[in-house]
C-alpha cells in the first residue's frame, strides 16, 4: 500500500513540472540549477530569475516579469511600440486596441512569407490615412518575448495606405490579459 501510495505522489510530481516549467520557466530553470549544484544559499537570499529577452526600449530601472509577460513602456508620442516576430522576422510594430485585426502592409506581407495576388485586394477599409483595398490573411505566428500566439487573422494593404504594422484585437483578444500601468503595457499569455 505504500508503495502505491509513493507511486501516485511521484506520478503527481511528474504531471506537475510541465505547468510549473510554462508558467514561470525562470523561476524552475533557477530551482534546477539550485538542485543540480548541490550549493544551499543562506535562507534570506533568493535567486533571482533571468529576465525575458526585452524586446522594447529599456528602461534602466525595468522590473523583472516572470512566465509570459512582456512589458512595454509607453514611447514619447505615448504609443506601445516594440519589436515582434511575424513568421520567424523581426518587425516593428505599434499596439493599436482601436484596430479590429493585425494590420500589415503588402512589403511586409512579402517578407514574412504572405503572397497576393490583386484579386486578393477585395475588401474596402477605412484607415487614418482614407479608404483603401486590403486583402485578408494569416498571419502563421507572431511572437514578442516568451508570448506566442499561431493562426492570427490579418489584413494587409497597399503600402501608401500603410506604412508600419498595427497589432490589432485578433492578437490581443487571445492573450489571457493586457493592461496599461504606470506608463507601460504589460500583455500577458
Amino acid at each position: 500500500m505504500n508503495k502505491l501510495i509513493l507511486t501516485g505522489v511521484a506520478a503527481g510530481i511528474a504531471a506537475s513540472i510541465p505547468a510549473l516549467y510554462q508558467s514561470n520557466p525562470q523561476a524552475f530553470e533557477a530551482m534546477l540549477r539550485f538542485g543540480l549544484s548541490g550549493q544551499q544559499t543562506a535562507p534570506t537570499q533568493k535567486a533571482l530569475p533571468t529576465p525575458p529577452p526585452r524586446l522594447a526600449t529599456v528602461q534602466t530601472e525595468e522590473p523583472v516579469l516572470l512566465g509570459r509577460k512582456v512589458r512595454l513602456p509607453a514611447d514619447p508620442r505615448g504609443h506601445f511600440a516594440a519589436e515582434f516576430r511575424l513568421n520567424g522576422h523581426d518587425i516593428p510594430a505599434m499596439i493599436d486596441t482601436g484596430a479590429t485585426v493585425v494590420a500589415i502592409n503588402v512589403t511586409t506581407a512579402r517578407r514574412i512569407g504572405i503572397t497576393l495576388t490583386p484579386s486578393d485586394f477585395t475588401y474596402a477599409v477605412t484607415t487614418a490615412n482614407g479608404k483603401a483595398k486590403a486583402a485578408a490573411a494569416t498571419i502563421d505566428a507572431i511572437q514578442i518575448g516568451k508570448i506566442y500566439i499561431d493562426k492570427v487573422p490579418a489584413v494587409v494593404l497597399e503600402d501608401s495606405a500603410l506604412t508600419g504594422t498595427l497589432i490589432g484585437m485578433s492578437f490581443l483578444k487571445r492573450l489571457s490579459k493586457y493592461e496599461v500601468e504606470n506608463g507601460a503595457m504589460i500583455l500577458q499569455q
